[in-house]
C-alpha cells in the first residue's frame, strides 16, 4: 500500500485545509500563532512536509472556525468532485 502522503487523497486534504484557512481570513502566521507554533508550522502542513494527528486537526479546526465533522465533510466532497 502506498504511503498516505503520496496519495491523491492527501493532496485533496491539504487543499481543503488551505481553503478553510483562507476562508477564515487567516494567514499562515496568524493560524500558526493561534496554535502556539511558528509560522513555518502551517507552511510545512500545507506543503505536506508535516503531518497532523487527529488532535492537531481538531485544534486547527477550532482556530479556523469549523468543527472536525465539517472539515471531513468538505474533504469527502473534494474527493467526490475529483
Amino acid at each position: 500500500m502506498t504511503k498516505a502522503i503520496y496519495r491523491e487523497e492527501y493532496g485533496a486534504f491539504l487543499a481543503v485545509l488551505k481553503r478553510r484557512r483562507l476562508e477564515a481570513g487567516l494567514t499562515q502566521e496568524a493560524c500558526s500563532s493561534a496554535l502556539g507554533r511558528p509560522q513555518s508550522f502551517m507552511s510545512d502542513v500545507e506543503r505536506g512536509v508535516r503531518r497532523l494527528d487527529i488532535i492537531q486537526i481538531r485544534d486547527l479546526c477550532r482556530v479556523m472556525g469549523c468543527d472536525l465533522t465539517e472539515l471531513i465533510a468538505d474533504f469527502e466532497a473534494e474527493l467526490r468532485a475529483g
